[in-house]
């Protein structure tokens, strides 16, 4: 004999087919959420949990019911509103919180609960939209106290203090860095307007000959052989190349718009300088993990030369080394820019991930195979924004002229599985690597492109031995001659 309880709960969670097609919407949504609302015997993991709903002018907090009269409550977004929202939640005897990653307005929300002790949850919104039925922000705060109460939600990834003020000075170095560019592009569009055809005889109109030449037109100069006489000696185009390039019309609507295009150009590089100076000075105050150890000499053997570009112009690398203990750009394909993006963005402390299976997995560098019954039934895609994914994919794309191991590894795969899931697995293959150095501290020796294709030989021998032996055949090796 079953219980009534159980009975009455068969009933509710298996609906009749008949009964439920006759239902509206609203009475499905009712019914829907009945079910939702019982108590399934599911474990409470979190009994000390609340849920927070964030938004722009104000938060809505939930406590469990028997924590307060009104166990849902509203405050604002004032620094005052937010710590007597963390005195509430005090009162209540609530350990851990749940909030979802709205836009940036739950970083005040996040630091502050932090600074008070809770155990703070950042939860991703698509984990939580499964509500049904209209959502209020009181509904919306009490689903994320009930899902965490249960230990439903996933924790996202936040790195410590250190390494989120070193990722803020990073990434307004690289939003400058594109400001930049976006001046440049601007300066090449006047250029052209006024039939300067400079791109024509120079790679860059940023390097030494172009600038010199763009300030000279900007202070008066129109002579095309005065101008080509600026010309840097590494410059494969000639001086009377340069001059008829020159010779153009000098429209002051578009000489006007140079100039504020080169002087925007000229401020963001003042103010990179500044973000570089900053960040020499705080990588110096970091703590010294290399525990003494000297920073390896610099290997480029077999790897294309880049240009310097938009390097900081202090020496990062010896930076990184102190600050992590280990060099990443020993690793192929990573310079020091990628290796500055993947400290910034993850951190040093690669204990946050039990495997670098589960960092690959973080990355979404790991396939997505949809499984049923032990068998693939279909892949699908893991688009993604992460920092470090695409730095890394930018990495593994470069290796494709180097004469190194991992070059002579990307190109059979890129000829095997084409670009795009090469690139993916060749940067699978980076973060494993980085993983390793930063978690165990193993140093990265590259055996080169003909040690790769020695060892993929002897692969092909073993399978073609094994595949004759399976028909019956037998292979022997024939003569060197």
């Amino acid at each position: 004999m079953k219980p009534k309880t159980q009975e009455k709960n068969e009933k509710i969670t298996k609906p009749r087919t008949n009964h439920w097609k006759k239902m509206n919407r609203k009475q499905r949504r009712e019914l829907t959420r009945k079910i939702q609302s019982q108590d399934l015997s599911l474990e409470v993991v979190h009994p000390d949990a609340a849920g927070i709903d964030i938004g722009n002018e104000s938060h809505y907090v939930a406590v469990p019911s028997t924590r307060d009269s009104q166990p849902v409550q509203r405050f604002g977004c004032t620094t005052g509103e937010l710590k007597a929202m963390a005195e509430w939640l005090k009162q209540c005897r609530i350990r851990t919180v749940a909030m979802q990653s709205t836009g940036v307005y739950w970083v005040a929300v996040y630091d502050i609960l932090e600074q008070a002790g809770f155990e703070v949850y950042l939860v991703n919104a698509r984990d939580t939209k499964n509500l049904p039925g209209r959502k209020s922000d009181v509904q919306e705060s009490q689903w994320l106290m009930k899902l965490h109460t249960y230990g439903l939600l996933r924790n996202s990834f936040r790195p410590s203090q250190e390494i989120r003020m070193m990722r803020t000075y990073w990434r307004q170095r690289n939003d400058l860095v594109q400001s930049a560019g976006r001046h440049i592009q601007r300066i090449q569009k006047a250029l052209t307007q006024m039939n300067l055809q400079l791109a024509n005889v120079l790679s860059d109109v940023s390097g030494v000959t172009g600038q010199a030449i763009i300030k000279s037109i900007l202070r008066g100069e129109r002579d095309p052989q005065k101008l080509a006489a600026l010309r840097d000696l590494r410059v494969k185009a000639s001086e009377e190349q340069i001059a008829e390039s020159l010779e153009g019309n000098w429209q002051p609507d578009l000489l006007f718009v140079l100039k504020q295009e080169q002087d925007g150009y000229e401020f963001c590089q003042k103010q990179i300088a500044e973000c570089d100076h900053q960040l020499s000075q705080y990588l110096q105050q970091r703590k010294d993990r290399s525990q003494g150890a000297p920073l390896p000499e610099e290997e480029r053997k077999g790897r294309r030369r880049k240009k310097k570009g938009n390097t900081p112009q202090f020496d990062l690398r010896e930076g990184l080394f102190r600050m992590s203990g280990t060099d990443l750009t020993r690793i192929d394909g990573i310079d020091v820019m990628t290796a500055t993006t993947v400290i910034s963005e993850a951190g040093w402390d690669m204990s946050k991930w039990q495997t670098e299976d589960h960092f690959v997995s973080w990355l979404r560098l790991c396939p997505d195979n949809r499984i049923s019954g032990d068998r693939i039934i279909g892949k699908g895609r893991l688009p993604t924004n992460n920092r470090v994914t695409i730095a890394l994919k930018i990495a593994a794309n470069g290796l494709r002229l180097s004469n190194t191991y991992l070059g002579a590894q990307f190109r059979r795969l890129r000829t095997k599985l084409g670009d795009p899931i090469a690139i993916k697995a060749m940067a699978a293959k980076l973060a494993r690597l980085v993983y390793r150095m930063l978690r165990y501290g193993m140093k990265y020796v590259d055996q080169g492109a003909l040690f790769y294709q020695a060892q993929h030989r002897q692969l092909q021998i073993k399978q073609l031995k094994w595949k004759a032996i399976k028909l019956g055949f037998r292979v022997v090796q024939a003569d060197a001659a």
